[in-house]
């Protein structure tokens, strides 16, 4: 393979070798942005008798590499999968090298400065007229940034319901430090306690508390008026730093 198919590759415009009856299985640029998310070339063929591959400008820069300053092998691209995903990636690509299998594969790599990335990895198996496999080849894409987007619009979804569900449970321990004389952990353990006690859901029973003190009778006007005093003149006794 001549230098000029190797550079084509890494710029993403590489194309199949000559008689073969396979693109791999991506789209028709290598090397392009999605929405939302990085994607890269890679292969390896059987003219790579020590396990090296090529992979294209944007698949190096996912593992923080600088195009052109190292070539990628199997026990390379196995580095960097996340410690809980390397075994059962090696796994399948392997299955797949020997069986000449399409492959997919949704894990976590760690580049070389240490950050996690989702990928996605697709790949097929390269073909010669004759049907003769010669290789694989495929696809790289950084899911990390959709993931992010997603988790935020999850987040934006799910927050004001926690951030509603934290208030009235906020509001039973401050109802009961006030009643009682606690203190802000010991009365958070007297709510988990009747929650525990009675198997009820701990919102579902600082919503029900609440709303009973509500019906209880107000208080008396001498204990107002010192709530009255104590709320007008607090900022003449916060110390100062």
């Amino acid at each position: 393979m001549g230098s000029g198919t190797a550079e084509s590759f890494r710029s993403g415009t590489w194309k199949r070798p000559t008689g073969s009856t396979r693109e791999p299985p991506s789209q028709s640029d290598q090397d392009r942005e999605t929405v939302g998310c990085r994607a890269g070339g890679y292969r390896c063929t059987r003219r790579f008798a020590d396990q090296s591959w090529e992979w294209s400008d944007e698949v190096a820069r996912m593992h923080a590499y600088e195009p052109g300053t190292v070539t990628p092998t199997t026990k390379l691209l196995l580095s960097h999968k996340h410690p809980d995903d390397r075994e059962r990636v090696e796994e399948v690509l392997v299955t797949s090298l020997h069986d000449h299998a399409p492959f997919s594969s949704q894990h976590r790599i760690i580049d070389t400065a240490g950050r996690e990335h989702q990928v996605l990895v697709v790949s097929d198996a390269v073909a010669e007229e004759s049907g003769e496999v010669v290789g694989t080849a495929g696809y790289y894409v950084d899911l990390t940034d959709r993931l992010a987007d997603q988790r935020n619009e999850v987040l934006d979804e799910m927050l004001p319901e926690l951030l509603e569900q934290r208030a009235v449970i906020e509001q039973a321990k401050g109802a009961l430090m006030v009643v009682y004389g606690l203190t802000a952990d010991q009365a958070f353990r007297v709510l988990k306690w009747r929650s525990r006690e009675t198997n009820t859901k701990l919102r579902a029973l600082a919503a029900q508390l609440m709303g009973e003190l509500r019906g209880l009778p107000p208080v008396g006007t001498r204990t107002r008026t010192a709530v009255d005093h104590i709320l007008l003149t607090i900022h003449l006794r916060i110390p100062t730093a």
